[in-house]
Parts: structure tokens; sequence; C-alpha cells
């Protein structure tokens, strides 16, 4: 028979966790495993909510298993490190993103993409290399690997940097990897929600010429005036469209509901690139002609791996890039579900595991 999450492991843990696919999330005793050799313990004190949180608290990717422990956004000070550790000490600033296990053996794994093994292991929701659940974020504690925790320079703030351990690595590999870094060129940027602002912030500190693309007409002001955004399209205004065809290099998709890309393929010039980052639950229609009419590339990417995360959030200290966020309670966390799901956020929620998270008797 099982364990419970609360005995599998000899360090007593504490969290919110989802039981079922309501999403309810509630106070969850659970255990962490003991500090192995190579293992780094951290008293948690930040985690972002990602949207991924509410698809797997939900289950609407059909892979959850409950209860369930979200957060992949987690950041604090190392309280215990193992004795084979070398790049950490009691007292650091670090974090860990969405990665807490690869097989470190495949070709992926060889060239820095742990990302992309296919053995991976989430930070939540997933069995481990001892064949235990692994929890996330919203909680106390963390223990992982030394390989998969990440350092947070001291200049970066933990609260509005965690969200760059999700949001920051998955808007950042992208544009790096498809060469859409290169200052001069001209991106646009689809959804100004959680991904969105932060690919504005680090596409303008590389030296692009960003054009938002937007739904919603009132998000105008914000992206120009306060992201530094150079221009702003309205995606269901025919006109703008029209007269913005065949201008932008490349455009980086955040947005994960179900859209029409013909407008945004449209946009690009020959030998344009549209990303997606986001993950929309249902399969989107591909226009093939436009693509063969410009030679245009439809590619995608999934958060990156290990070495290049920590490239990001350096560049990001060097540059003072942060998330926008909402600092909340963690009894405040089913609320901001709620209001996640109509995108009531400017831009990221952060909870305030340090202050708010008490073990209940």
């Amino acid at each position: 028979m099982a364990k419970s999450p609360e005995v599998e492991h000899p360090k007593k843990a504490f969290g919110w966790a989802a039981r079922d696919s309501s999403g309810i999330l509630s106070p969850l005793k659970f255990s962490r495993r003991a500090t192995g050799e190579k293992d780094v313990t951290f008293k948690i004190l930040y985690c972002g909510i990602c949207h991924s949180d509410l698809h797997m608290v939900k289950n609407e990717w059909g892979m959850s298993t409950y209860p369930l422990v979200p957060g992949h956004e987690i950041v604090g000070v190392v309280t215990e490190v193992g004795s084979k550790v070398h790049r950490f000490k009691v007292g650091d600033k670090v974090g860990v993103g969405c990665l807490v296990g690869a097989c470190r053996s495949c070709n992926d794994c060889s060239n820095n993409l742990e990302n992309y093994c296919p053995k991976a292991i989430l930070t939540y929701g997933a069995v481990y290399h001892d064949g235990t659940t692994t929890y996330g974020g919203y909680s106390d504690i963390m223990v992982a690997d030394e390989h998969f925790v990440i350092r947070i320079p001291d200049n970066l703030p933990l609260d509005a940097g965690a969200p760059l351990l999700c949001a920051g690595i998955t808007v950042y590999s992208p544009l790096k990897f498809y060469g859409l870094d290169k200052p001069g060129l001209h991106v646009g940027v689809v959804g100004l929600g959680g991904l969105g602002h932060v690919a504005v912030k680090f596409a303008k500190a590389m030296g692009v010429k960003i054009t938002v693309i937007s739904t919603s007409p009132n998000k105008k002001t914000e992206a120009l005036e306060h992201l530094g955004a150079d221009s702003f399209l309205v995606s269901t205004d025919q006109g703008q469209i029209q007269a913005a065809l065949g201008t932008l290099d490349g455009i980086i998709d955040t947005v994960s509901a179900v859209h029409p890309l013909l407008p945004l393929i449209g946009l690009l010039k020959s030998h344009g690139k549209l990303i997606m980052v986001g993950a929309p639950e249902k399969p989107l229609e591909l226009p093939i002609f436009p693509i063969l009419l410009g030679r245009k590339i439809v590619g995608g990417s999934c958060i990156g791996g290990l070495k290049e995360t920590q490239e990001m959030i350096d560049f990001a200290a060097k540059h003072n890039i942060t998330a926008d966020i909402e600092v909340i309670p963690i009894d405040y966390v089913n609320t901001a579900m709620e209001r996640l799901v109509k995108a009531d956020v400017r831009y990221r929620f952060v909870i305030d595991i340090g202050n708010t998270l008490k073990v209940s008797s």
C-alpha cells in the first residue's frame, strides 16, 4: 500500500494542495526527502502563480495526480546543503523553476537542454527518481539536486524575480534560439499577460523593436508608456492588421487560448518566424499557403535548460528586469486562481510564502 504524502519522507513539509479537479486548494501536510549529498534545501519565501498551475490543479491537460501542490516559480534562502554540493552554501538566495530532474545522459541533457529530456521530471505532479511524487512551491521548504537550483543575484528582488523562473525563461529562450535577439530587428509579442509583459522587457533590453499585439485596446497605454513597446496592434482590427502586413521579423505568441494564426503569419516578413510559447488546450488551425508564400517558419519553445535559465536570471539582474507582480497571502490563492481565469492580474500573482504560510495544527 502506498504511503501517504505525510510519511513518504523524513522532512516534514506544509503547503496548499488541490485534492481533485475542482482545483480548490487547501492546506496539506506532506514530506520532503532528507538532504542528500548533492541536494540543496531551502526555505521558500515566494512562489509565483503560473497559468500552467491553473491548468494542472483542474487537470485540464489530463495528466494531474492528487494531492497536487503546484508552483514552479520558487525562490528562497538555503538552509542546508549536501556534502558534495559545491555551488551553494547556507544563506544563498536560490530558485527552482519547472524542472527538478532529468536523465543527465541523453543528447538533450548533454547539450544543456534538460527541458527537452524525454525523462525530464517536473517540479510538481511528477514521479521523482525514487518513485515518490514531486510537490511544488506553494509550500514551506524545497529540496532539490543542486544541478536544478538557480543562483539568484543579490540585486534581483526575490518576489518580482520569482516569475522569471518560468515566464522569464519561456520567452528568453526562443528570442535567443531563433535569433530574434539582434538589435534592430522588429518582433511582435502576442498577448500582454504574465509571459508577454516579460517578453517585451527582455526584447527591449536586447535592443529589439517591439510591437505588442493584443485583443484588448485598453492595454495600449500600458504597453507603450509603461513597458516601452514601440507600437501596438489590436489583433481584431482589420485595418490595423492590414497596415502592418509584412513588417515583423518574428513573433513570440504567448497566448494560451484558442486563437487564429492567419493574421499573425501575415504580419511576418518573408523568412519571418512565428514562435509559439503558449499552450492552448485545443489544436490551432495552421494555414499552410501563407507559410509557403514567404518561406516562413512556425516554431515552438518550452522553458529552457538550466544553463540558459541561469544566463537569463543573470541577464535580468544586469538589466533590472523583473515581473510586474501582485503579492498575495497564501489564503488568497483560490481567489487568485479565479481572477487568473479572467486575466484579472497585472501581470503575475506571487504568493508571500515566508510571511503568510502557517502550519495549521
